[in-house]
């Protein structure tokens, strides 16, 4: 058998000899030097035979029959080997090829990767296409640089490769990673330049088809040169990747932060409730020690009085007669000292009564705060795995507009016997939160398999299989308490393992049913046994009231009723998907027996594949029991309605109030005395019955109305003081008493305990029910002046940090035997110390929460660098430091240590991310030296100032939320150049201020502060950068009216506000309520200031502005002379009054389009709109010259310009108006501007009333008729050019103006003939401009013997025609037109005319048809045409004319005209030239 093995061996070495050339003889018996051998395909069933090769290096064995690795043994040399595409099970025989660097055994049946531990020289390892589960086995490869497990059964990483730091390239494509979570593993691989996870030769990992994979890689491994075999070297890419991924992060940061503000709001909501509950049996404690107090007086005086008088240590009543017989009353009385102390035990039980009745209250609200943190305690990880997703594993809360939450609320109704809960008292069950949960790993998991199974069985029976979906209840282990991190495992890796039971039977199978009472039963009895055992005096049903539902999608298949005598398990039942027992079947004693119809329809499920079970909702629910819950908002209500009710016989506690007028009435009934308001020295010596200071011992003053004391250092002697019951607010009178013993301050107002001093004997100090909250400021003042105090009462105060209060004040104060009336145990002392010692800085504390990693790590998560630093690598006290440790020290993270105050962090300079939230610091101190900080968190301590900070110039992140600022101070943040994030939630802040250069920041969250007017918001609108705003919980969100839309406008860079993303239809609906709006916070912008009593301009031309508010008028005091809004889209001076809804089709068509032709159909509503604009009062007085030209405005009684009782000029021109009206409350308006609009004639209305009107300036309008001019009695100045008159009896309706001076008409129809001229000149005597030309002497004569001579024409000459005289020249000669075409005019008029003009001789019978002869056109130069031809027949011309543009306006000429009246020059706000 030996012959034969080796011969046969010596067959497979000559085929290996002659494969590679060599010669089976000589290497026989020579040997070979051969380096490399190679066998391809077949001929080499074995490794054999290489010894005969002691220098090999490279062998290469492919497609062989080779089923183990051996007979390496000799090749010591060996760097290279392949053996792939062979039969090779398992990795062996590899101990001695210690030399190794190169190894590949791909397309093998390789299932695990062992036996590499001594290859410490590897390189490259290839195990691709083999049957491998587990990365492993690798950990002493430091060396490997090339890794290549494509096409294998791995479905984690894990932290299985963090050893091989010099890793390259990795290439895991074909594997079954489904989990972004895995990928980020490979973050820890520093040298990993070459990542395959999807390559084109493999199948696609599971991980693969998720949303933002590439996106995920590429983040989080930002030194990757090609991923899945592409190239992605380029920064572009990188940078892409780093900002989606800094968006994720913000948005799930607003999103966290929402939720937290809600939980908040939810425990602030609590903690009012609480103190109104808690309001009565204050108030009765109250009274009850105001009357146990005055008690203790009277019978501390009582036996004064049997001592005698000599000793001065008794305190008596102020001198008052009635007082003393009472007094001698008392003492007369034998039993009196008897009643008081009966009847001071009497109120010690009622306020032992009181006292429980709060604790009770307080009790409950800590049962309802930890259900509200609860309940809030899902939603949170629910974001923050959606975050690290980025998006794959989605949460969504429901409502009751969403199909899918009414579907569940049904769903379980129907499921709920309310006979299977009658034994537990319960009677219903109410949802309280559902939330839908959309896993796109297990969903694809899910489908996938469905689907396969569809596929193997026959088309006609899919339908059935689909109705195999069925909505079930996953069955939790009744004895493991539902915990968050349970069912998030749950919820995010399946049921698959997840399964923490230790029973075996979960591990076979997902236990699920369809019926409530099976789901939820076991888990009731389990925790009534629990308690019962336990013997706890609690409520039972508060036990299980709440509780959690997992409802899922599951894929029954193929389903069979379990054998009694078969344990469930898949290989009992092999042929089938799931196994259900009946309920009637399930066991007695969990069960019970009842006699339901329902429990025909109760099953219990055992499903074997956990991959198709999915959870799709997450279901809060609250039993509703026969036994009322202790809530907040039901036990206790009738506290506050007995308050209300004074005593009713209905409430909670009549009863009790009824028995505390009782006691109260008790007797002795002491009178009351009156109330001391200040204290004197004669008022000391009257209670105290002597006149030495040094002989008072005792002082009592309770129950008075002192708020201060006078110097009470004269009495040296003073032991005991009572000032209880008064209106103290400190304590800085009580100093320097050397022998004080006993102080009550109990029942005051007292603040701060700031000094305090000097009182080094003191041993008993009560300072309950005051108003105390500084708790580290008032127990350094106790340390340091009161060293022997014994007994300290400080119950009832707002202390800011009450939850570690007793041990700070216990650790401090060593001397303490009773805090709050308890007594201090050794044990308690003992933890107090250690307390006190672990809230100072050290250096163990500094190497225990500290980390000295250079770069933060490239995590999705929203949480500090301190913190994510320093749970990944801390440093650790086992650490033997350095000399100069402390400068590698990065970040430090020091997070609810309890620290007073910030010390030992000199030496720390290189440390960039800090964290001291939750800590009991009062200022910003300490941090002085660490100048390269990058990140700052201080949550929730009691800082009142943000200071110390102003060199931090690195900073990119401040979070200072949950503390005691009020402002932000000048200057601090200015030279911040990297700061993008700043929290400023939960303070005091009334003022953004300091935040007008902060231009980099990204986010600002500065929810619930006092910020309260909205010009707090324009010191960010130069914050360009700014996306994300939390102002929710200011006073702004209920002051200003529209504040979202308000803020949106203002800061249009925003895409979230108060942590919902703003939508571009809020954009729209922004601009549409709040553009073109001038208010008072525009200008105090624009200005600087809001002092506008100093303003008398204000120019807002081209601004967009559609309402100028004439707020002036209603919240700041004004005097404005001019108000210019030139070029904007002004429709009203206030915001546009409602609609007329009873306006018909035409009178609308006429109010949006003045040219429609229905001018007859408004005259209706305008009078309706005059009647109702004289009614609106008058605002802003002081103003006397308004410029709205170029505004668009079609309508002046929207305008409410009569408002403006005391304008003088008004400029209107270049708008779409039609008809002057609304103007008649303007009776000292002496100029009115309407140029350029589209003015047809006036209205009855235009000129109704008696005018004070100067000048009118009507040119470039349509004008046709000059009719209802006669009220304009006093109007000098007319102009009337660029219209369209033509009939000459227009003009002469002008006579009814005769005080007419100025008038111009050029460029009206009626312009092409000179009779106008003449004819003016003629009817209005007072006229001494016509057409900017001067009239004179002369040109009244010429123009008296014209209209003469034509007259005289007319009476001798017949007319052509029997038209009546409509301004033409009659004649029986026609006179052709004078057509030029090259004329040189004087003073350099050629510009003026075109090359081919016409000009008309002044006598022509013009012809009707033929218009356009010899008319100068209306254009922009036709009036400079016709100056040229007046020049050229010889009239002069005044020099002004040849600058058209440089004519000064009317009102720059009264302007300077009457410099008596308080108006600015026309040149500051000129009338715009015409279009």
């Amino acid at each position: 058998m030996i012959e034969s093995e080796n011969l046969n061996q010596e067959e497979i070495i000559k085929e290996l000899c002659l494969c590679n050339g060599l010669s089976y003889e000589m290497v026989r018996q020579e040997g070979s030097d051969t380096s490399k051998l190679e066998m391809f395909f077949s001929g080499y069933p074995h490794i054999v035979g290489l010894s005969l090769f002691p220098n090999l290096t490279s062998l290469t064995i492919v497609a062989q029959d080779i089923k183990e690795i051996s007979g390496l043994e000799t090749c010591l040399q060996l760097k290279e080997l392949w053996i792939a595409e062979c039969c090779i099970e398992k990795i062996e025989g590899l101990q001695e090829c210690r030399n190794l660097e190169k190894l590949y055994l791909y397309f093998n049946k390789i299932s695990k990767i062992e036996n590499l531990e001594k290859l410490i020289k590897l390189k490259i390892l290839w195990l691709n296409h083999n049957t491998i589960k587990n990365i492993e086995g690798l950990q002493t490869l430091k060396n490997l640089k090339d890794l290549n497990l494509a096409g294998n059964l791995i479905n984690s990483i894990g932290r299985c490769l963090d050893p091989n730091e010099q890793l390259e390239r990795l290439n895991l494509s074909g594997n079954q990673i489904c989990c972004f979570k895995e990928l980020t593993n490979l973050t820890r691989l520093p040298c990993l330049k070459d990542l395959c996870l999807n390559d084109p030769q493999y199948k696609t990992n599971p991980v693969c088809l998720l949303c933002n994979y590439s996106t995920h890689i590429l983040y989080h491994l930002p030194c990757l040169q090609r991923f899945d075999t592409l190239d992605v070297s380029a920064k572009q890419i990188k940078e892409l990747a780093d900002s989606t991924a800094m968006k994720k992060i913000m948005y799930y940061n607003m999103r966290i932060k929402t939720v937290q503000r809600h939980l908040s709001e939810d425990l602030e909501k609590l903690n009012d409730r609480k103190c109104k509950l808690q309001k009565l049996p204050e108030e009765r404690i109250k009274l009850f020690s105001f009357v146990k107090k005055t008690l203790e007086r009277e019978l501390a005086e009582l036996k004064g009085l049997g001592k005698g008088h000599g000793d001065g240590s008794n305190n008596s009543k102020v001198n008052d007669p009635e007082t003393s017989k009472s007094s001698e009353t008392v003492t007369g009385e034998p039993s009196l000292q008897q009643k008081i102390l009966t009847k001071l035990n009497a109120l010690n039980e009622r306020v032992t009564f009181w006292n429980k009745k709060l604790d009770e209250i307080e009790a409950v609200y800590h049962i309802e705060v930890k259900q509200k943190k609860k309940s809030h305690g899902l939603l949170i990880p629910f974001l923050l795995i959606e975050l690290e997703t980025v998006g794959n594993f989605h949460f969504e809360e429901g409502t009751q507009s969403d199909d899918w939450f009414n579907f569940c609320y049904e769903l379980i109704l129907s499921r709920f016997c309310a006979w299977d809960f009658r034994t537990y008292g319960i009677t219903g069950v109410k949802v309280k939160r559902v939330i839908k949960v959309n896993n796109r790993i297990l969903r694809l998991k899910f489908e996938e398999k469905f689907q396969k199974f569809l596929e193997n069985e026959d088309m006609h029976d899919s339908e059935s299989h689909r109705r195999m979906l069925e909505c079930l209840f996953y069955v939790f282990d009744p004895e493991v308490t539902v915990k968050k991190e349970n069912l998030l495992q749950i919820l995010e890796k399946g049921f698959k393992e997840s399964e923490t039971s230790k029973l075996p039977l979960r591990k076979e199978a997902v236990i699920l049913s369809n019926s409530l009472s099976i789901s939820e039963c076991p888990r009731i009895e389990f925790l009534q046994q629990k308690h019962k055992d336990e013997k706890k005096h609690s409520l039972k049903h508060e036990l299980f009231r709440h509780g959690i539902l997992l409802i899922t999608k599951v894929f029954l298949g193929q389903s069979v009723q379990a054998h009694e005598k078969k344990s469930i398990s898949q290989s009992n039942y092999p042929l089938v998907n799931s196994v259900f027992i009946p309920r009637k079947y399930l066991l007695n004693s969990v069960m019970g027996q009842r006699n339901c119809d329902c429990s025909v329809r109760q099953y219990k499920w055992f499903v074997f594949d956990h991959d198709l079970v999915l959870p799709e909702y997450v279901v809060e629910f609250e039993y509703i029991t026969m036994v009322k819950a202790d809530s907040l908002f039901s036990v206790f209500n009738n506290v506050i309605l007995q308050e209300s009710k004074k005593k009713s016989e209905g409430s909670v506690f009549s009863k009790d109030l009824k028995f505390d007028d009782e006691v109260i009435k008790m007797e002795p009934r002491i009178k009351a005395r009156p109330k001391l308001i200040s204290l004197d020295d004669k008022t000391i010596f009257s209670l105290a019955k002597t006149s030495i200071y040094s002989h008072i011992v005792s002082l009592n003053l309770h129950g008075n109305s002192l708020s201060k004391l006078r110097d009470l250092s004269k009495l040296t002697g003073l032991r005991k003081l009572n000032i209880s019951f008064n209106e103290f607010t400190c304590l800085d009178d009580v100093y320097h008493l050397y022998n004080l013993e006993y102080l009550d301050a109990s029942h005051n107002h007292v603040i701060t305990l700031e000094g305090f001093r000097g009182l080094m004997k003191l041993k008993h100090l009560d300072l309950s029910w005051n108003q105390l909250k500084k708790s580290g400021d008032e127990i350094n003042t106790l340390c340091k002046h009161i060293t022997s105090l014994l007994t300290l009462n400080i119950q009832h105060n707002p202390w800011q940090k009450p939850a570690t209060l007793r041990l700070s004040v216990i650790g401090r104060l060593k001397t303490l035997t009773h805090l709050n009336g308890v007594f201090i145990s050794e044990e308690e002392a003992t933890a107090a110390m250690k307390f006190i010692a672990g809230t100072r800085i050290t250096q163990l504390s500094l190497l225990r929460h500290s980390s000295t990693k250079e770069e933060r790590p490239r995590i999705l998560s929203i949480w500090p660098s301190a913190k994510i630093l320093t749970q990944i690598s801390k440093l650790g006290p086992h650490l033997h430091p350095s000399g100069n440790w402390y400068l590698k020290i990065t970040a430090l993270n020091l997070d609810g240590q309890h620290l007073f105050e910030i010390t030992n962090l000199e030496k720390l300079e290189n440390l960039k991310w800090a964290s001291f939230s939750n800590n009991n610091l009062t200022k910003m101190e300490g941090l002085e030296s660490c100048i390269n900080l990058e990140e700052l968190i201080l949550d929730g301590n009691c800082i009142s100032k943000i200071e110390g900070i102003s060199k931090m110039t690195k900073l990119t992140r401040l979070s200072i939320n949950n503390n005691l600022l009020t402002g932000l101070e000048q200057h601090t943040f200015d030279n911040m150049l990297h700061l993008h994030s700043l929290s400023l939630e939960n303070n005091r802040i009334t003022s953004l201020s300091g935040l007008q250069k902060s231009f980099t920041l990204v986010e600002l969250y500065i929810s619930n502060n006092y910020i309260a007017v909205n010009q707090e918001m324009y010191n960010l609108k130069g914050l360009c950068n700014l996306v994300i705003l939390d102002m929710y919980g200011n006073i702004i969100v209920w002051n200003q009216e529209n504040y979202r839309l308000f803020v949106i406008f203002h800061l249009p860079e925003l895409k979230a506000l108060d942590g919902i993303p703003i939508e571009p239809p809020e954009t729209e609906s922004a601009k549409d309520l709040f553009g073109g709006r001038l208010t008072s916070d525009m200008i105090a912008e624009q200005q600087g200031h809001s002092n506008f009593t100093q303003m008398q301009e204000l120019n807002w031309t081209s601004s967009s502005i559609r309402h100028y508010l004439f707020f002036l008028s209603f919240s700041i005091p004004n005097h404005f002379l001019v108000l210019c809004l030139n070029y904007n889209h002004i429709e009203s001076i206030m915001p546009r009054l409602k609609p007329q809804t009873h306006l018909t089709n035409r009178q609308l068509l006429y109010q949006k389009v003045p040219s429609s032709g229905y001018g007859q159909q408004g005259i209706s509503k305008t009078n309706r709109d005059t009647m109702s604009s004289e009614n609106l009062p008058p605002i802003m007085h002081s103003l006397e010259v308004l410029h709205l030209g170029y505004n668009g405005i079609c309508n002046l009684i929207q305008l409410q310009l009569n408002r403006l009782r005391n304008l003088k000029f008004l400029f209107l021109q270049g708008n779409e108006i039609s008809q002057v009206e609304g103007l008649d409350n303007l009776v000292v308006l002496q100029e009115l501007v309407v140029d350029h609009n589209r003015i047809r004639a006036f209205n009855d209305s235009a000129f109704a009333k008696p005018s004070s009107l100067l000048a009118l300036h009507l040119e470039e309008n349509r004008l046709r008729e000059l009719g209802k001019l006669q009220s304009l009695v006093k109007l000098e100045k007319l102009f009337l050019g660029y219209n369209k008159i033509q009939d000459i009896t227009e003009l002469e309706k002008l006579d009814v103006i005769p005080s007419l001076r100025e008038l111009t008409v050029y460029g009206n129809p009626i312009c092409r003939k000179m009779l106008h001229r003449h004819m003016l000149i003629f009817r209005l005597p007072n006229l001494q401009m016509l057409d900017k030309i001067p009239v004179n002497s002369d040109d009244r004569a010429k123009a008296e013997f014209h209209l003469a001579e034509l007259q005289a024409k007319k009476n001798s000459l017949i007319p052509v025609t029997n038209s009546p005289m409509d301004g033409r020249s009659f004649g029986q000669v026609k006179t052709s037109p004078i057509k030029i075409t090259n004329v040189i005019l004087p003073g350099g008029f050629s510009h003026y005319l075109g090359s081919d003009i016409t000009l008309t001789p002044e006598v022509e019978v013009s012809d009707r048809k033929n218009k356009n002869a010899g008319i100068l056109t209306n254009n922009s130069w036709s009036i400079h045409a016709e100056i040229a031809f007046q020049q050229l027949r010889g009239i002069s011309i005044s020099p002004f004319l040849f600058s058209h543009q440089n004519i000064a306006s009317p009102t720059a000429q009264i302007y300077q005209s009457n410099q008596e009246e308080r108006r600015i020059s026309g040149s500051n706000f000129p009338r715009s030239n015409r279009m």
